[in-house]
């Protein structure tokens, strides 16, 4: 998957019915279905079934089994509830019969209220920046299994470019936090539920892997094994994907084999667009 354009064809679903819709899968090196894509096309089946003045403010999803990326996914979604001004959906990810994931997501009317937030933190440009895939070029003789992982997971059609280089030394634990610069590397002239659902594809990146910084002295990447739990995301204000957003994460707790970080994302004029929370599996393999 190379262009932003075969990202909205996979996220875009085939309908089957007025409440099934079925998405096929891109073919991840590691042979497991992505998160972000789930995320992302669960999010476009519920649209496809609420009242077109409705925009989705917040998706809490569940995964629950890994799914086969050899297999087309199943979306159902169950009307919950269509109220004055907010809409529930529940939708559930269908792979042989079994649920692989399974989410909730409300829908409200556009509306005046409050308006505050948190600043935006203090970092970098992201013209000043490298990629991503740039910033590890020195693992790739130093760590080849490390720089494998890193690059095999690597969206093409979106473009990272973190603050901090936490893989200029693998061997060094690190503290917490995370900080990248995201955008599509293309124009991406698309409706705001299109542009929700490629931010929730997004969102899966990165996110997870916050919460091993500080125990990066002790892992070994040819054993670790990270896996998505749960992810909500609540989306605050409109953004465009093809404009520079900074992913602000941090992990404050790790427990359990278990993972938790948060993020916060910002336009670059400083405007906080949206909020996401992950739990997610941490294990060496035996």
């Amino acid at each position: 998957m190379k262009s932003i354009k075969e990202l909205i064809a996979l996220l875009t679903l085939e309908k089957i019915d007025e409440r099934s819709f079925r998405g096929n899968n891109f073919k991840t090196p590691w042979k497991r279905v992505f998160g972000g894509q789930v995320l992302g096309q669960a999010l476009h089946a519920a649209y496809q079934t609420v009242p077109e003045d409705r925009i989705c403010h917040s998706m809490h999803g569940y995964f629950i089994l890994a799914g086969d990326t050899s297999i087309p996914i199943t979306y159902e979604v169950d009307t919950i509830r269509d109220g004055g001004s907010f809409t529930t959906r529940r939708i559930v990810a269908m792979q042989k019969g079994r649920a692989i994931f399974n989410m909730a997501a409300s829908f409200q009317l556009q509306q005046d209220g409050f308006d505050h937030q948190i600043t935006m933190p203090n970092v970098l440009p992201p013209e000043v920046l490298l990629p991503d895939y740039q910033q590890i070029e020195n693992l790739k003789e130093s760590h080849p299994e490390w720089y494998r992982r890193l690059t095999v997971i690597h969206p093409n059609p979106i473009e990272f470019r973190p603050v901090e280089n936490y893989f200029r030394d693998v061997n060094k634990a690190g503290s917490p936090y995370r900080h990248i610069w995201i955008k599509s590397k293309e124009q991406c002239v698309v409706d705001l539920p299109m542009q929700q659902q490629l931010l929730a594809y997004a969102s899966d990146y990165n996110l997870l892997g916050t919460a091993s910084f500080p125990h990066q002295d002790k892992i070994d990447p040819t054993k670790v094994f990270f896996a998505s739990l749960d992810h909500a995301l609540w989306f605050h204000r409109p953004f465009a994907m093809d404009q520079w957003m900074l992913y602000a994460m941090d992990s404050p707790s790790a427990s359990g084999s278990r993972g938790f970080s948060r993020g916060s994302i910002f336009d670059q004029s400083g405007q906080m667009i949206a909020s996401v929370v992950q739990e997610g599996l941490i294990r060496m393999k035996s």
